[in-house]
């Protein structure tokens, strides 16, 4: 089962460059008894089992961050980017859905592959879409929760850039610069979210702020400061609230003309239930492993906060790895948790189909 991985994480695919492993994954799809498959408008590998008036969606995501993660094997672990996030959870969708073909094929469904494009990139071209060319009963979303791990929930993200602007004056002036503006403007940030959090001890309903980049220079006549903060957010904290509260406090440190305030990769968090066919499914087939199922929630964000709402089905994520490992210089997943998570997926689809 691990060739497949294998050759997938040899071939780069930085976000915005999967044209390379998405025709490879569409002609191993065709190799392995797939219907059809095709690289669609997004860019995205798909591949379709069976006809039936039912969908049952399984996506995961094929491009990777940067960083060379040189793919070795080494104490029955393969290492290289992306055999955790995401292409060991989306090869494990292709290879279970090959082995449930004849049962697929002679059944009420029809199973769709898709290996989705810039997830990473925070634009999550092929999930979006993929939301206007499906309307599943059904959905699995590829990302690491370990072979016995049942992911729910995604944290929402935002983030915002503040650039602050002004005209050069002596450092023995009183007023601050614009980089003491910059630095004003995070530490409210982090203010602001240890006064949601006070009461909130679980790290999936609190604000969790961190600082992307600050960046400063010059003209000789005006100085500027740039400033990227990144927000994880809770269900009951939005985008739409945090710009409200950052654009107010930007307003009020009385930024000079040029300064900006702009916001984007917005994504508003998702939870699903654990009392669905799907979810019992998954715990199901994972105690067939002699493991016991672990019900998880996630302080990232993943496809999943799109196609939750979009479909607004029973949806869960799964894949094998350990998503601690994920954007790492030692990525690796071991060749059994990858089996196991496999064959897992296959008992899922078996007990879905015949629903």
């Amino acid at each position: 089962m691990i060739e497949l991985l294998e050759q997938c994480v040899r071939i780069p695919s930085l976000s915005g460059q999967e044209q390379r492993v998405a025709e490879f994954l569409r002609d191993e799809m065709l190799s392995r008894g797939f219907d059809k498959a095709f690289v669609d408008e997004s860019g995205s590998a798909v591949g379709i089992i069976g006809n039936g008036p039912k969908q049952l969606v399984m996506l995961g995501h094929m491009d990777t961050v940067g960083g060379d993660v040189p793919v070795r094997y080494e104490d029955n672990k393969l290492y290289g980017r992306g055999t955790v996030d995401a292409k060991g959870p989306l090869c494990a969708f292709i290879l279970a859905v090959a082995q449930a073909r004849q049962i697929i094929a002679n059944s009420q469904w029809q199973i769709i592959v898709i290996g989705a494009t810039e997830e990473e990139a925070a634009s999550s071209r092929g999930a979006h879409y993929a939301a206007t060319q499906y309307q599943p009963e059904l959905c699995i979303i590829g990302e690491p929760s370990g072979s016995d791990g049942i992911t729910l929930g995604y944290k929402g993200r935002l983030l915002a850039r503040a650039h602050f602007e002004q005209a050069i004056a002596h450092t023995s002036r009183p007023e601050p610069t614009s980089s003491e503006q910059a630095v004003n403007f995070w530490n409210w940030a982090k203010q602001f979210a240890e006064g949601y959090n006070a009461d909130k001890p679980k790290m999936f309903d609190q604000v969790m702020p961190g600082l992307r980049s600050i960046k400063s220079g010059d003209n000789g006549l005006r100085e500027w400061c740039d400033v990227t903060i990144g927000l994880r957010l809770p269900l009951t904290c939005g985008p739409d609230e945090i710009v409200q509260r950052f654009s107010a406090q930007f307003d009020l440190m009385g930024a000079d003309e040029g300064c900006e305030l702009t916001f984007f990769g917005s994504e508003q968090a998702y939870r699903s239930s654990k009392d669905t066919v799907l979810a019992r499914a998954f715990v199901d087939a994972i105690r067939e492993e002699k493991l016991r199922p672990v019900f998880k929630v996630k302080s990232g964000t993943a496809d999943f906060n799109i196609l939750g709402p979009a479909w607004n089905c029973p949806i869960v994520a799964y894949g094998p790895g350990d998503s601690d490992l994920d954007h790492t210089p030692i990525e690796h997943v071991e060749i059994d948790e990858f089996e196991r998570g496999v064959r897992v997926l296959t008992r899922v689809l078996r007990a879905c189909i015949l629903l």
